[in-house]
């Protein structure tokens, strides 16, 4: 590996913001594109950071190249996890890192968490049905679908969920 994984630092938070809205938005993810209002929430890196973990890929020249927030089960930042359970949100990888690895060992990072966290018998994650190359990232790293726990987050736009037992 050429980078490491890290906690972000508070210096990094408006550019690991931008790096997530631009990934997101330029990806096509956003269903009202620039005028999306979860721009806003992936930009919010330091309350991201207060209320969870956020956790980057930095490249050996300090350019942020990924990100990833990692919740536990019932904390603001947890969508779907609920007790006994821990999340991961918001990946995201510069298109010029993509290919290397990053997104995947981003998504180790939060396996790793989640395996040391006390009582935590599964790492679950909701994830949009354009997002396939994600999706064989966590079909590798031994994640399955729960489409009962499917949901929308905003009419019309459904999020498949992902879920992996310890």
């Amino acid at each position: 590996m050429d980078f490491t994984i890290r906690a972000v630092r508070p210096e990094e938070y408006e550019d690991l913001g931008e790096l997530t809205a631009g990934t997101y938005l330029n990806d096509g993810l956003l269903k009202y594109g620039a005028e999306d209002f979860y721009l806003e929430v992936l930009r919010d890196t330091a309350r991201r950071a207060r209320e969870a973990e956020v956790l980057v890929a930095e490249e050996a020249d300090g350019r942020l190249i990924g990100g990833v927030t990692f919740a536990t089960g019932g904390t603001p930042w947890a969508d779907i996890a609920v007790a006994g359970e821990a999340e991961f949100r918001m990946l995201a990888v510069t298109p010029d890192a993509r290919g290397r690895g990053v997104g995947e060992a981003l998504v180790r990072a939060c396996v790793e968490r989640a395996r040391a966290l006390p009582g935590c018998a599964r790492l679950v994650l909701s994830t949009d049905a354009k997002m396939v190359s994600a999706h064989r990232i966590y079909e590798r790293l031994g994640f399955v679908r729960t489409p009962h726990r499917d949901w929308d987050p905003i009419p019309d736009h459904t999020l498949r969920t992902y879920a992996l037992e310890f």
